[in-house]
Protein backbone atom coordinates (compact mmCIF):
# COMPACT_ATOMS: atom_id res chain seq x y z
CA UNK A 1 0.00 0.00 0.00
CA UNK A 2 1.19 3.24 -0.93
CA UNK A 3 1.71 5.75 1.85
CA UNK A 4 -0.87 8.73 1.29
CA UNK A 5 1.26 11.90 0.67
CA UNK A 6 0.70 14.63 3.06
CA UNK A 7 0.98 18.09 1.47
CA UNK A 8 3.75 20.60 3.53
CA UNK A 9 2.33 23.68 4.47
CA UNK A 10 4.20 26.95 3.34
CA UNK A 11 7.46 27.78 4.92
CA UNK A 12 6.27 30.68 6.72
CA UNK A 13 3.49 28.77 8.58
CA UNK A 14 5.57 26.05 9.14
CA UNK A 15 8.24 28.52 10.80
CA UNK A 16 5.78 30.06 13.55
CA UNK A 17 6.45 32.94 15.64
CA UNK A 18 6.45 32.32 19.37
CA UNK A 19 4.54 34.24 21.39
CA UNK A 20 5.79 36.56 24.82
CA UNK A 21 4.32 39.08 26.70
CA UNK A 22 6.78 41.51 28.32
CA UNK A 23 5.60 43.49 31.27
CA UNK A 24 8.10 46.15 33.04
CA UNK A 25 7.29 49.78 33.66
CA UNK A 26 10.57 50.53 31.72
CA UNK A 27 9.53 51.62 28.22
CA UNK A 28 13.25 51.65 27.10
CA UNK A 29 13.57 48.21 28.78
CA UNK A 30 10.66 46.62 27.05
CA UNK A 31 11.88 48.23 24.03
CA UNK A 32 15.50 46.34 23.97
CA UNK A 33 14.16 43.31 24.82
CA UNK A 34 11.36 43.09 22.48
CA UNK A 35 13.68 44.04 19.71
CA UNK A 36 16.24 41.09 20.53
CA UNK A 37 12.94 38.82 21.14
CA UNK A 38 11.37 39.72 17.15
CA UNK A 39 14.79 38.99 16.12
CA UNK A 40 14.26 35.23 17.55
CA UNK A 41 11.43 34.74 16.23
CA UNK A 42 9.33 35.76 18.95
CA UNK A 43 5.82 37.71 18.28
CA UNK A 44 6.25 39.78 21.48
CA UNK A 45 3.36 42.11 23.38
CA UNK A 46 4.02 44.75 25.84
CA UNK A 47 2.08 46.13 29.05
CA UNK A 48 3.72 48.39 31.72
CA UNK A 49 2.07 46.74 34.48
CA UNK A 50 0.99 43.70 36.12
CA UNK A 51 -2.99 44.87 35.53
CA UNK A 52 -2.73 45.32 31.83
CA UNK A 53 -0.33 42.09 31.91
CA UNK A 54 -3.13 40.00 33.47
CA UNK A 55 -5.71 41.54 30.78
CA UNK A 56 -3.31 41.09 27.81
CA UNK A 57 -2.74 37.39 28.73
CA UNK A 58 -6.47 37.13 29.33
CA UNK A 59 -6.95 38.09 25.76
CA UNK A 60 -4.78 35.30 24.01
CA UNK A 61 -2.65 33.34 26.39
CA UNK A 62 0.89 33.47 25.48
CA UNK A 63 3.25 30.97 25.36
CA UNK A 64 5.96 33.06 27.96
CA UNK A 65 5.66 35.70 30.50
CA UNK A 66 8.54 37.95 30.88
CA UNK A 67 8.01 40.55 34.06
CA UNK A 68 10.34 42.88 35.40
CA UNK A 69 11.81 43.01 39.14
CA UNK A 70 8.88 45.50 39.93
CA UNK A 71 5.42 46.28 39.10
CA UNK A 72 4.08 50.07 39.93
CA UNK A 73 0.80 48.84 40.33
CA UNK A 74 1.02 45.72 41.94
CA UNK A 75 3.14 43.13 44.41
CA UNK A 76 5.74 41.06 42.55
CA UNK A 77 5.16 37.99 44.72
CA UNK A 78 1.56 38.16 44.56
CA UNK A 79 1.08 38.34 41.22
CA UNK A 80 3.95 35.61 40.24
CA UNK A 81 2.07 33.46 42.49
CA UNK A 82 -1.77 34.56 40.75
CA UNK A 83 -0.26 34.34 37.34
CA UNK A 84 0.96 30.63 37.86
CA UNK A 85 -2.44 29.46 39.66
CA UNK A 86 -4.47 31.24 37.04
CA UNK A 87 -1.72 30.38 33.96
CA UNK A 88 -0.28 27.25 34.52
CA UNK A 89 0.77 26.50 31.40
CA UNK A 90 2.44 29.58 30.71
CA UNK A 91 6.39 29.75 31.19
CA UNK A 92 6.85 32.72 33.70
CA UNK A 93 10.73 34.42 33.81
CA UNK A 94 11.33 37.30 35.99
CA UNK A 95 13.88 39.91 34.59
CA UNK A 96 16.46 38.35 37.38
CA UNK A 97 15.81 35.46 35.09
CA UNK A 98 14.39 33.62 38.19
CA UNK A 99 11.23 31.64 38.86
CA UNK A 100 9.73 28.91 36.56
CA UNK A 101 11.21 26.00 38.84
CA UNK A 102 7.81 25.92 40.82
CA UNK A 103 5.84 25.75 37.93
CA UNK A 104 6.36 25.25 33.76
CA UNK A 105 9.54 25.41 32.35
CA UNK A 106 8.50 26.15 28.78
CA UNK A 107 10.57 24.42 25.73
CA UNK A 108 12.11 27.81 24.79
CA UNK A 109 13.73 29.03 28.02
CA UNK A 110 17.18 29.54 26.88
CA UNK A 111 15.92 32.17 24.49
CA UNK A 112 14.31 33.80 26.98
CA UNK A 113 17.23 33.63 29.31
CA UNK A 114 19.38 34.64 26.24
CA UNK A 115 17.28 37.38 24.99
CA UNK A 116 17.07 38.83 29.34
CA UNK A 117 21.00 38.98 29.31
CA UNK A 118 21.34 40.54 25.70
CA UNK A 119 18.85 43.28 26.92
CA UNK A 120 20.91 43.50 30.07
CA UNK A 121 24.32 43.82 28.92
CA UNK A 122 22.89 46.29 26.08
CA UNK A 123 21.93 48.40 28.68
CA UNK A 124 25.25 47.99 30.73
CA UNK A 125 27.04 48.55 27.79
CA UNK A 126 25.61 52.25 27.28
CA UNK A 127 25.72 53.22 30.86
CA UNK A 128 29.87 52.24 30.93
CA UNK A 129 29.88 54.04 27.29
CA UNK A 130 28.51 57.66 29.19
CA UNK A 131 30.87 59.23 31.08
CA UNK A 132 31.38 57.83 34.65
CA UNK A 133 32.33 60.30 37.80
CA UNK A 134 35.93 59.26 38.76
CA UNK A 135 36.50 56.31 36.87
CA UNK A 136 39.74 57.03 35.64
CA UNK A 137 41.51 60.62 36.30
CA UNK A 138 41.81 63.02 33.87
CA UNK A 139 44.66 63.47 32.51
CA UNK A 140 45.38 67.61 31.12
CA UNK A 141 44.83 66.32 27.53
CA UNK A 142 41.33 65.10 27.84
CA UNK A 143 40.78 68.38 30.03
CA UNK A 144 41.86 70.85 27.28
CA UNK A 145 40.01 68.74 24.71
CA UNK A 146 37.30 68.45 26.63
CA UNK A 147 36.71 72.59 26.84
CA UNK A 148 37.01 73.05 23.23
CA UNK A 149 33.90 73.63 21.62
CA UNK A 150 32.23 70.43 20.80
CA UNK A 151 31.62 71.43 16.91
CA UNK A 152 33.03 74.87 16.40
CA UNK A 153 31.60 76.66 13.15
CA UNK A 154 32.55 80.07 11.64
CA UNK A 155 30.07 82.53 10.90
CA UNK A 156 30.45 84.72 8.27
CA UNK A 157 31.26 88.37 9.24
CA UNK A 158 27.97 90.64 8.30
CA UNK A 159 25.28 87.30 9.89
CA UNK A 160 23.77 88.16 12.89
CA UNK A 161 22.39 85.36 14.65
CA UNK A 162 23.40 82.38 16.48
CA UNK A 163 20.61 79.16 16.97
CA UNK A 164 20.13 77.62 20.57
CA UNK A 165 17.86 75.10 21.26
CA UNK A 166 14.87 76.29 22.80
CA UNK A 167 13.76 75.78 26.77
CA UNK A 168 11.76 72.77 26.03
CA UNK A 169 14.59 71.17 23.95
CA UNK A 170 11.84 70.21 21.60
CA UNK A 171 14.32 69.90 18.31
CA UNK A 172 12.97 73.14 16.92
CA UNK A 173 15.16 76.19 17.63
CA UNK A 174 15.22 79.80 18.31
CA UNK A 175 17.39 82.77 17.33
CA UNK A 176 18.99 84.72 19.69
CA UNK A 177 20.24 88.04 18.06
CA UNK A 178 24.03 88.94 18.69
CA UNK A 179 26.59 91.72 17.36
CA UNK A 180 28.85 90.45 14.89
CA UNK A 181 31.97 92.45 13.26
CA UNK A 182 34.83 89.57 12.81
CA UNK A 183 33.94 85.75 11.89
CA UNK A 184 33.80 83.73 15.68
CA UNK A 185 33.76 80.24 16.17
CA UNK A 186 30.15 78.98 17.41
CA UNK A 187 28.93 76.52 19.97
CA UNK A 188 26.18 74.49 17.86
CA UNK A 189 24.32 71.84 19.45
CA UNK A 190 24.91 67.88 18.87
CA UNK A 191 22.26 66.76 16.34
CA UNK A 192 19.17 65.31 17.80
CA UNK A 193 18.76 62.31 20.19
CA UNK A 194 15.75 59.72 20.10
CA UNK A 195 13.31 60.80 22.11
CA UNK A 196 13.65 60.06 26.07
CA UNK A 197 11.90 60.88 28.85
CA UNK A 198 14.24 63.28 30.62
CA UNK A 199 13.15 64.72 33.72
CA UNK A 200 12.49 68.87 33.55
CA UNK A 201 14.91 68.59 36.95
CA UNK A 202 18.09 68.01 34.43
CA UNK A 203 18.86 70.09 31.79
CA UNK A 204 20.79 68.02 28.62
CA UNK A 205 20.70 65.75 26.18
CA UNK A 206 23.61 63.98 26.77
CA UNK A 207 23.95 60.25 27.41
CA UNK A 208 25.08 60.44 30.84
CA UNK A 209 22.32 63.26 31.58
CA UNK A 210 19.49 60.64 30.18
CA UNK A 211 20.81 57.38 32.01
CA UNK A 212 20.42 60.04 35.03
CA UNK A 213 16.63 60.18 34.24
CA UNK A 214 15.97 56.49 33.52
CA UNK A 215 17.54 55.25 36.76
CA UNK A 216 15.83 58.03 38.65
CA UNK A 217 12.26 56.41 36.80
CA UNK A 218 13.06 53.09 37.39
CA UNK A 219 14.04 53.29 41.55
CA UNK A 220 11.91 56.67 42.31
CA UNK A 221 8.62 53.89 43.35
CA UNK A 222 10.69 51.94 45.82
CA UNK A 223 12.10 52.41 49.19
CA UNK A 224 15.46 51.94 48.22
CA UNK A 225 18.22 53.65 49.57
CA UNK A 226 20.49 55.41 46.88
CA UNK A 227 23.48 57.20 46.89
CA UNK A 228 24.15 60.10 44.44
CA UNK A 229 27.87 60.81 43.49
CA UNK A 230 29.18 63.56 42.10
CA UNK A 231 30.96 66.75 42.10
CA UNK A 232 30.12 69.65 43.91
CA UNK A 233 27.94 71.75 41.61
CA UNK A 234 26.37 69.05 39.68
CA UNK A 235 23.32 68.74 40.82
CA UNK A 236 23.18 66.16 43.63
CA UNK A 237 20.15 67.63 45.19
CA UNK A 238 17.96 68.07 41.88
CA UNK A 239 18.56 64.39 41.40
CA UNK A 240 17.18 63.68 45.13
CA UNK A 241 14.30 66.41 44.59
CA UNK A 242 13.78 64.14 41.28
CA UNK A 243 13.65 60.94 42.94
CA UNK A 244 10.89 62.14 46.20
CA UNK A 245 9.05 64.10 43.11
CA UNK A 246 7.59 60.54 41.18
CA UNK A 247 7.70 58.78 44.53
CA UNK A 248 4.62 57.86 46.37
CA UNK A 249 5.85 59.79 48.83
CA UNK A 250 5.62 63.27 47.27
CA UNK A 251 2.70 64.54 48.98
CA UNK A 252 4.67 64.04 52.08
CA UNK A 253 7.60 66.60 53.17
CA UNK A 254 11.27 66.50 51.58
CA UNK A 255 13.46 67.22 54.21
CA UNK A 256 17.45 67.75 53.22
CA UNK A 257 20.60 68.81 55.23
CA UNK A 258 23.60 69.75 54.53
CA UNK A 259 26.05 67.09 56.87
CA UNK A 260 28.96 69.73 56.17
CA UNK A 261 27.49 72.65 56.96
CA UNK A 262 25.88 72.12 60.76
CA UNK A 263 29.08 72.23 63.34
CA UNK A 264 29.77 68.60 64.73
CA UNK A 265 28.26 68.97 67.81
CA UNK A 266 24.99 69.97 66.72
CA UNK A 267 24.77 67.98 64.00
CA UNK A 268 23.14 65.08 66.22
CA UNK A 269 20.94 67.59 67.99
CA UNK A 270 19.55 68.55 64.35
CA UNK A 271 19.40 65.05 62.99
CA UNK A 272 17.59 63.16 66.02
CA UNK A 273 15.98 65.98 67.96
CA UNK A 274 16.48 66.46 71.59
CA UNK A 275 14.65 66.79 74.86
CA UNK A 276 14.32 70.00 76.86
CA UNK A 277 17.75 70.49 79.04
CA UNK A 278 19.17 67.84 76.84
CA UNK A 279 22.48 70.33 76.68
CA UNK A 280 23.21 73.90 77.51
CA UNK A 281 20.92 76.29 76.18
CA UNK A 282 18.10 74.04 75.18
CA UNK A 283 15.06 75.51 76.31
CA UNK A 284 12.90 74.26 74.81
CA UNK A 285 12.66 70.44 73.25
CA UNK A 286 12.77 69.83 69.19
CA UNK A 287 11.68 67.74 66.78
CA UNK A 288 14.99 66.53 64.43
CA UNK A 289 14.97 66.65 60.79
CA UNK A 290 14.53 62.97 60.51
CA UNK A 291 11.21 62.87 62.47
CA UNK A 292 10.04 65.99 60.75
CA UNK A 293 10.53 63.89 57.49
CA UNK A 294 8.25 61.16 58.49
CA UNK A 295 6.16 59.84 55.51
CA UNK A 296 8.66 61.87 52.88
CA UNK A 297 11.77 61.49 51.80
CA UNK A 298 15.16 62.39 53.84
CA UNK A 299 18.05 63.92 51.71
CA UNK A 300 21.68 63.76 53.67
CA UNK A 301 23.87 65.77 51.35
CA UNK A 302 27.17 65.45 51.98
CA UNK A 303 27.04 62.40 53.97
CA UNK A 304 30.90 61.95 53.89
CA UNK A 305 31.37 65.09 55.82
CA UNK A 306 29.71 62.90 58.83
CA UNK A 307 31.33 62.09 61.99
CA UNK A 308 32.27 58.46 62.77
CA UNK A 309 30.71 58.86 66.13
CA UNK A 310 27.32 59.56 64.58
CA UNK A 311 27.92 57.45 61.74
CA UNK A 312 27.21 54.77 64.49
CA UNK A 313 23.58 56.22 65.21
CA UNK A 314 22.57 56.62 61.73
CA UNK A 315 23.33 53.20 61.21
CA UNK A 316 20.97 51.93 64.03
CA UNK A 317 18.46 54.41 62.59
CA UNK A 318 18.89 52.75 58.68
CA UNK A 319 18.87 49.21 60.15
CA UNK A 320 15.14 49.58 62.31
CA UNK A 321 14.07 52.98 61.46
CA UNK A 322 13.73 53.90 65.35
CA UNK A 323 15.21 57.18 66.93
CA UNK A 324 16.17 58.24 69.93
CA UNK A 325 16.35 61.79 70.31
CA UNK A 326 18.94 63.96 72.34
CA UNK A 327 18.22 63.39 76.24
CA UNK A 328 15.41 61.18 76.34
CA UNK A 329 15.60 57.35 76.86
CA UNK A 330 12.66 56.60 74.52
CA UNK A 331 12.66 55.32 70.88
CA UNK A 332 10.86 56.97 68.12
CA UNK A 333 9.25 54.68 65.08
CA UNK A 334 9.80 56.87 61.94
CA UNK A 335 9.30 55.74 58.27
CA UNK A 336 11.51 57.89 56.04
CA UNK A 337 13.20 56.80 52.49
CA UNK A 338 16.84 57.74 52.60
CA UNK A 339 19.03 59.51 50.35
CA UNK A 340 22.20 60.23 50.19
CA UNK A 341 24.98 62.36 48.29
CA UNK A 342 28.92 62.92 48.48
CA UNK A 343 31.20 64.50 46.77
CA UNK A 344 33.59 62.20 47.38
CA UNK A 345 34.84 58.07 46.64
CA UNK A 346 33.10 56.98 49.69
CA UNK A 347 33.61 53.46 48.69
CA UNK A 348 37.36 54.44 49.28
CA UNK A 349 36.82 55.81 52.17
CA UNK A 350 34.91 52.96 53.53
CA UNK A 351 37.82 50.51 52.85
CA UNK A 352 40.19 53.50 54.31
CA UNK A 353 38.17 53.46 57.57
CA UNK A 354 37.45 57.01 57.62
CA UNK A 355 33.61 56.08 56.36
CA UNK A 356 31.38 53.53 57.94
CA UNK A 357 31.60 50.16 55.42
CA UNK A 358 28.11 49.08 56.79
CA UNK A 359 26.77 52.16 56.05
CA UNK A 360 28.50 52.84 53.09
CA UNK A 361 26.69 49.74 51.88
CA UNK A 362 23.00 50.31 53.70
CA UNK A 363 23.13 53.95 51.68
CA UNK A 364 25.04 52.69 48.62
CA UNK A 365 22.20 49.97 47.72
CA UNK A 366 21.19 52.20 44.50
CA UNK A 367 24.33 54.51 43.15
CA UNK A 368 23.27 57.41 40.78
CA UNK A 369 26.42 59.46 39.36
CA UNK A 370 25.87 63.29 38.36
CA UNK A 371 28.45 64.16 36.03
CA UNK A 372 31.31 67.07 35.53
CA UNK A 373 30.33 69.68 33.11
CA UNK A 374 32.97 68.75 30.99
CA UNK A 375 31.52 65.20 31.10
CA UNK A 376 28.56 66.88 28.82
CA UNK A 377 29.80 69.96 27.13
CA UNK A 378 27.41 69.32 24.61
CA UNK A 379 24.47 70.47 26.80
CA UNK A 380 26.34 73.83 27.18
CA UNK A 381 24.03 75.96 24.73
CA UNK A 382 21.35 74.12 26.13
CA UNK A 383 21.82 75.00 29.60
CA UNK A 384 22.72 78.43 28.85
CA UNK A 385 19.26 79.04 27.75
CA UNK A 386 17.86 77.46 30.78
CA UNK A 387 19.83 79.78 32.91
CA UNK A 388 18.76 82.89 30.67
CA UNK A 389 14.90 82.53 30.46
CA UNK A 390 15.39 81.31 34.57
CA UNK A 391 16.65 84.44 35.38
CA UNK A 392 14.34 86.16 32.86
CA UNK A 393 11.13 85.54 35.42
CA UNK A 394 12.49 89.00 37.44
CA UNK A 395 13.90 90.89 34.20
CA UNK A 396 13.98 90.89 31.11
CA UNK A 397 15.55 87.82 29.51
CA UNK A 398 19.03 88.91 28.39
CA UNK A 399 20.66 87.52 24.97
CA UNK A 400 24.26 85.74 24.92
CA UNK A 401 26.61 86.72 21.60
CA UNK A 402 29.07 84.25 19.98
CA UNK A 403 32.35 85.61 21.87
CA UNK A 404 30.23 84.78 25.16
CA UNK A 405 29.70 81.59 23.75
CA UNK A 406 33.06 80.83 23.41
CA UNK A 407 34.64 82.12 26.02
CA UNK A 408 32.23 79.82 28.22
CA UNK A 409 33.19 76.64 25.92
CA UNK A 410 36.54 77.07 26.69
CA UNK A 411 36.30 77.26 30.19
CA UNK A 412 37.37 74.03 32.61
CA UNK A 413 34.00 74.44 34.86
CA UNK A 414 35.58 73.42 37.94
CA UNK A 415 32.34 74.82 39.75
CA UNK A 416 30.39 72.87 37.01
CA UNK A 417 26.77 73.52 36.34
CA UNK A 418 26.26 76.10 39.86
CA UNK A 419 29.26 77.73 38.77
CA UNK A 420 27.56 78.07 35.31
CA UNK A 421 24.88 79.67 36.67
CA UNK A 422 26.81 82.47 38.74
CA UNK A 423 28.98 83.06 36.01
CA UNK A 424 26.01 83.72 33.76
CA UNK A 425 24.16 86.08 36.88
CA UNK A 426 27.13 87.91 37.36
CA UNK A 427 27.43 88.71 33.87
CA UNK A 428 23.83 89.98 33.54
CA UNK A 429 24.52 91.87 36.61
CA UNK A 430 27.49 93.63 34.79
CA UNK A 431 25.70 94.08 31.56
CA UNK A 432 23.00 95.91 33.52
CA UNK A 433 20.48 97.60 31.02
CA UNK A 434 21.85 96.49 28.11
CA UNK A 435 20.01 93.21 26.50
CA UNK A 436 23.21 91.75 25.50
CA UNK A 437 25.87 89.37 27.26
CA UNK A 438 29.29 89.83 25.44
CA UNK A 439 32.88 88.69 26.34
CA UNK A 440 32.98 91.75 28.08
CA UNK A 441 30.58 89.89 31.01
CA UNK A 442 31.67 86.97 31.19
CA UNK A 443 33.92 86.94 34.40
CA UNK A 444 34.94 83.41 36.13
CA UNK A 445 36.48 85.39 39.06
CA UNK A 446 38.98 83.68 41.14
CA UNK A 447 37.97 79.65 40.44
CA UNK A 448 41.42 78.42 41.10
CA UNK A 449 40.34 77.23 44.51
CA UNK A 450 36.55 75.91 43.72
CA UNK A 451 37.87 72.53 43.95
CA UNK A 452 38.56 72.47 47.63
CA UNK A 453 35.01 73.51 48.56
CA UNK A 454 32.34 70.66 49.40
Amino acid sequence: MQPVPVPLLPLAARIRARSVLVASADSSFRQRLSEILTGLRWQVREAEGGAQAWKEAESAVPEAVIVDSWLPDLDLGEFLADFRGRFPQVDLVTASGTTGEDGTRGPHRQELLYALRRSQDTDTAAWNAAPVLNRFPATPAQVDAAAQPPVPQIIAAGQECVVLPTRAQTGLAKTIPIRMETPRPVVVPVADRKAVDRLPELIGQAACMLEISRRIRLVAQRMTPVLIEGPTGSGKELVAEGLHRLSARNKKPFVAINCAAIPEALLEAELFGHTRGAFTGAVHGRVGRIESADGGTLFLDEIGEMPLALQSKLLRFVECSELQRVGDNETVKVDVRIVAATHRPLAEHAQKGSFRADLYYRLAVFLIHTPSLLEHMEDLTLLVDHFLQKMGREAPVKRIDVGAMAKLAAHPWPGNVRELEHVLERAAILAGDEPLLTMNEIDFGNTVSFTGFN
